[in-house]
């Protein structure tokens, strides 16, 4: 099983730029037909072409295809903002300059974080949601996971051994981890800007003075306010993620009114990479079903 098929779009035709007041947000664009969003998670070296490049073949045929960048990641130009902070910001500027007021989306992990943010903050901007692991909080094991603990460590000493244990961390079977795609993350989790922002987010101190804060706050975090995601929304989940264990599932799957849960056998946290063919099945037939619209 490999990240990339025969039929991947090519990297330099599908990029794409757009100019904004906040520096140049960089977007992959394949494919015609209703737009889709798609958000892609954290970690070393991740871009949104990485998350989603094996599966813009199959979208492409029924929609146009927009895989945007986050500031922060080393594409789209840097931000000196928390990249978690900076990323709704982006996507709205994003939608905003291409003239887009409605779409679909899907979100890998931290990306399925901003899209259910957004929509509890901008009902209506979305017509169906599709989220990859990530959402909800730990019910039953301990917070942050293995692989959360592996993306710190990696943060605070970037060894190449050190990614190819978070990696692993990342999927149900090692070998899904090639050589090739070592490589790529290696290259860009260890360029300063893109480790500066890395450490921002999961650095020993941020992750502590995340969890100080929250504990601290008035505010509710996001997961208590998730019946407010009135849009149609798939979640899906590998069984076997040691990132964001499955358990973290339940909440949103109880309280967003309009959810449902497929989970993947032999699954890590990689969905959309480890199981590409289920995974783009369930997908596409929950975004072209006919009616239950929000």
């Amino acid at each position: 099983m490999t990240e990339v098929t025969d039929r991947t779009p090519d990297y330099a035709e599908t990029l794409r730029e757009l100019p904004t007041e906040e520096g140049v947000l960089r977007y992959h664009e394949v494919g015609d037909g209703p737009p889709l969003l798609l958000l892609h998670g954290s970690g070393p070296g991740v871009t949104g072409w990485r998350n989603y490049r094996g599966n813009l073949a199959a979208f492409a045929e029924h929609f146009r295809c927009l895989v945007l960048e986050f500031p922060g990641f080393g594409v789209s130009d840097p931000t000196d903002e928390h990249p978690m902070a900076a990323a709704p910001k982006a996507v709205s500027r994003f939608l905003g300059g291409l003239g887009l007021d409605r779409v679909d989306v899907v979100g890998n992990s931290m990306g399925g974080i901003v899209a259910v943010n957004l929509a509890i903050a901008r009902p209506g901007l979305f017509r169906r949601i599709v989220t990859v692991g990530g959402i909800g909080r730990n019910l039953f094991g301990p917070a942050p996971g293995e692989g959360i603990n592996l993306l710190v460590d990696f943060t605070e000493n970037p060894t190449r051994e050190a990614l190819v244990r978070w990696m692993h961390s990342m999927v149900y079977d090692p070998a899904v981890v090639t050589d090739q795609m070592v490589e790529e993350r290696w290259t860009q989790a260890t360029d300063p800007d893109t480790l500066a922002a890395a450490r921002r987010m999961y650095g020993r101190k941020a992750i502590a003075a995340g969890f100080a804060a929250s504990e601290a706050s008035d505010r509710p975090p996001y997961w208590a306010m998730l019946h407010k995601v009135t849009a149609p929304t798939l979640i899906t989940w590998g069984r076997d993620d040691r990132v964001s264990p499955l358990d973290m599932a339940l909440l949103p799957m109880r309280t967003m009114p309009s959810a449902e849960l497929h989970v993947l056998p032999r699954c890590g946290h990689w969905v959309m990479i480890e199981q590409q063919a289920a995974w783009e099945s369930a997908v596409l037939a929950f975004l072209t079903r006919p009616g239950d619209e929000a």
